[in-house]
Parts: C-alpha cells; structure tokens; sequence
C-alpha cells in the first residue's frame, strides 16, 4: 500500500505540481492551510485531502503529522523570497525556512515519521551572501542533523506556465518602454517545474535518495538579461533592456521594496545574485543522472 504524504506548502507553485503527479500517482496527499476558503479550491487541484492548521506553532504542527502513520511520508515546500533587512536573516526567513522545518521534524520524531522530503534552493549556505541564502542553508543543515531519513533538492529558479517570476516580468513589460534591469549579466539554470515535482514524487521509494542532496536545474544557463527578454517574448513583445551599474541596481531594488503591494525586487535578491544559480562546473544534472528526466527548455513555455 502506497505512504500517504503530506505536502507543507501543497497550495503553491510548486506544491501545486507535485500533489497533482501524486494524485496521477494514486498516492494519497494531504494539504495544510491555515485558510478556510481555500479548502475546496486546494481538494480541486487533485489533492485527497486539505486541512485548517492554525497560527503555525509546534503543537499546531503536532496536531496535522500526529495523523499520518510511520510509513507515511513529509514533503515541505515552504519558502518564502523577501523578509525585513535584518542580520542574519529577517523573521519571515526565521519563520519559513527555519522554524516550520524544525517544528515538523520535531513532530516527525515525536510520532515515529523518518521519510522528509526537503525545499532548499541552489546556493544555499548558512554563510551565504544574502539572507535568503543563509536561511536556507541553516535549514539544510538541521535536516542532515535530524536523524530522518532525508532528501534534500536544491533547484535553481523554477519556472512554470502559472510562475510568478517569468509571468510577472512579461506583464510588467506590457507598461514599460523600456526595462532597466539590476544584475543583468547573473547567471541562472532555470528549471521547470513539472521535472521538479517528477524528482520530488520519484524520490518518495528511491530508497537510494535517502541521506542525499541533489542540485537540480534545467538544460541551459541563461543571464537574468536572457530571461527578461524571454518573458518580454511570452508576451508577443519586445523591449530593450538596460542593464544597471551595481550601484543603481541597489538603489532600484531599495525603492521596489518601498513600493505598496507584492515585492518585485529587493536588496536580499540583488545579494542573492553574487553567486550563480548553476550546477557547479562538470557536475552531473541529478534530474537526468537520479530520477531519468530530461530537462525542459525555457522556450517549453512557447509551444
């Protein structure tokens, strides 16, 4: 009989992807929300089952893993790209990428669960540039350290026909003549996001992921320029981009911060871009050489 799986962060991008492969799948999922609304939206997108979670504390997390039985199986997706500037790492960080990790893996441990399947990010490293990167790589840390029988995945930006990242620079190219754009030269492997949730659900029985990490990425490393223009594509147009000395490119993304509504760039992300989001040099793609799946190309999104 096939684990059930609770996917933390099943409502997302990425956790939208990966519970419908389960779904095809026949395993049974599960999906946390501290939403009441969006329990029948969630259980639409293939899902067995949502649940309400309360304000996110260990006895709150004690109360969803205490359902699941030892056999059954803990994917946690949950991520978040902004926080207060605040060293080393601002509270949403704390909360996201570290504390939500170690209530679960608390209540892993306390009702006999060991297969965790883990988000981190290419690049992480808990002395990393940004706080992004250090936050995620305190996590990575404390899940080697937990006694679990683990999987980390590391991807590098994850693109998807429903992203918020290629889709939100197309719709902002449909207002602007012209795009100055900050880190412009940065390098990024991107990879789609159904390869990411075939790894994700493969890993599940492949007893040989466990104790290991896997750096994931697509076919092609692309400048953050390459990329831009790629959306501006998407969209049927085509604008110039300007690419900023570093000086105004920390300067765009203080004032985007300062701007109302959801975040578009910060400092963080401009301090994440120091290192490049590619597989190391000579390094095997784990999508392909792991799980069997052939990266998918950017231009995907066209066809």
């Amino acid at each position: 009989m096939k684990p059930k799986v609770l996917v933390i962060g099943g409502s997302g991008f990425v956790g939208k992807h990966i519970t419908k492969r389960l779904s095809a799948l026949n395993y049974i999922s599960i999906v946390p929300t501290r939403h009441q609304k969006l329990i029948n939206i969630i259980e639409k997108n293939s899902v067995s089952k949502a649940m309400i979670i309360q304000a996110i504390s260990q006895a709150n997390v004690d109360e969803v893993i205490k359902t699941l039985q030892p056999n059954d199986v803990v994917i946690n997706l949950v991520g978040v790209l902004h926080a207060q500037n605040i060293l080393p790492y601002g509270p949403e960080f704390q909360q996201a990428h570290i504390d939500i990790p170690i209530f679960v893996m608390n209540s892993m441990q306390k009702f006999g669960l060991k297969r965790y399947i883990h988000m981190s990010a290419l690049g992480a490293d808990k002395y990393g540039p940004s706080m992004y990167l250090r936050s995620k790589g305190v996590a990575e840390e404390l899940v080697k350290n937990s006694g679990l029988d683990w999987t980390i995945f590391r991807p590098s930006v994850i693109f998807g026909p429903d992203d918020s990242f290629i889709n939100m620079f197309g719709t902002l190219q449909k207002y602007f003549p012209v795009m100055p754009l900050s880190g412009a030269g940065n390098l990024f492997q991107p990879v789609a996001v159904q390869d990411v949730a075939q790894a994700f659900v493969a890993a599940i029985e492949m007893l040989t992921t466990i104790h290991q990490s896997y750096d994931v990425a697509g076919p092609e490393v692309l400048t953050l320029k390459q990329i831009i223009q790629f959306a501006a594509k998407k969209q049927g147009l085509s604008r110039p981009v300007i690419p900023l000395p570093k000086w105004a490119g920390y300067l765009q993304a203080l004032l985007l911060e300062k701007v109302p509504g959801k975040t578009i760039m910060s400092r963080d992300n401009i301090a994440s871009m120091k290192l490049p989001s590619i597989l190391p040099q000579g390094q095997a793609n784990a999508l392909s050489e792991v799980f069997g799946v052939s990266p998918t190309p950017l231009d995907s999104l066209l066809k």
